[in-house]
């Protein structure tokens, strides 16, 4: 994995270049004091004979703030300026296409979460939303950016944030017991989960620990591959190939995006459906039960 952290065969765009010329220097003096020291001090705790710049590479100013860094925050603001825009002044009596567009999309993936995880897992739809952002992987459709997504720390990232995050929601909704009871499965007599319980509870817990990096390489490889075919095909004959082709590979280009978007929302969302449940009838209609005589007592709305 500390192979996969020093990437290369990318090209350095200039926006990385002109952010670097002018905050490479302190950054890189922040690194030479606190974070090179740091990983250092953990590669000699974990008694791995290694140093941090023989794993990512020489810290250089030039290199000092990494382009998927400078890419994702870009993402983040591109997202942000364009929904503020798409939104536009918000009216029900006359909406216009670009609120009409941003209605389509929150009414899909509303439609996603709540017949995957429930009516209950509305609740959960920021997370969702933030995960199905299209930005990251369009990116590489334009000639000054490239795809944070086509760098496997920004997808180790995005899979470590939805595994952190449903297993927060299984442990917050069930207790940190009945969420790892539910990797031992159903329950089975007492001489057959002797022996077949503790087998299926250490397969579910090592395949739900390898999500992360099941989430990131399905992301890395498929962003990566797309933006890597493009710009082989690109440079067979220039100039001829670097005007025609691009536009001619955009569509699937665009398709691949969406469809890896898709997939990685698709199963960030099985896997909450996984962990949370929809409350108990009795509680959401207001009932207890007595547990001395086993009968519905009606409670009074608050």
């Amino acid at each position: 994995m500390f192979l996969l952290a020093a990437e290369g065969g990318h090209h350095t765009p200039l926006i990385v270049e002109f952010i670097n010329h002018y905050l490479g220097e302190p950054v890189l003096a922040f690194q030479r004091a606190y974070t090179i020291p740091a990983w250092n001090w953990l590669f000699k705790t974990l008694g791995v004979n290694t140093t941090a710049e023989s794993v990512f590479g020489p810290y250089t100013a030039e290199t000092a703030i990494p382009w998927y860094t400078v890419m994702f925050v870009i993402a983040c603001l591109l997202t942000v300026t364009l929904i503020w825009i798409f939104k536009g002044k918000l009216s029900e009596d006359d909406p216009k296409p670009g609120q009409l567009t941003l209605e389509a999309g929150f009414l899909a993936l509303k439609g996603m979460v709540v017949s995957i995880i429930g009516e209950h897992g509305f609740k959960y739809f920021p997370v969702v939303a933030t995960f199905a952002v299209l930005i990251s992987n369009l990116m590489g459709l334009f000639p000054i950016f490239m795809s944070p997504t086509a760098s496997v720390n920004v997808t180790f990232a995005l899979g470590i944030s939805s595994f952190v995050y449903y297993n927060y929601v299984g442990i917050k909704e069930n207790g940190i017991y009945n969420h790892l009871a539910h990797f031992a499965g159903p329950k089975l007599p007492l001489i057959m989960a002797i022996i077949i319980t503790p087998l299926i509870f250490g397969i579910e817990l090592i395949s739900s620990s390898i999500r992360p990096l099941t989430l990131g390489i399905r992301l890395f490889a498929n962003m990566f591959a797309d933006e890597q075919i493009s710009s082989q095909i690109s440079g067979l004959a220039p100039p001829f190939t670097q005007l025609l082709l691009p536009i001619a590979l955009m569509p699937l280009a665009v398709f691949v995006a969406f469809v890896q978007t898709l997939v990685f929302t698709l199963l960030s969302m099985i896997y909450i459906s996984e962990v949370s449940h929809a409350p108990h009838d009795d509680h959401a209609h207001g009932t207890v039960h007595s547990e001395a005589t086993g009968e519905a007592i009606a409670t009074a709305p608050a």
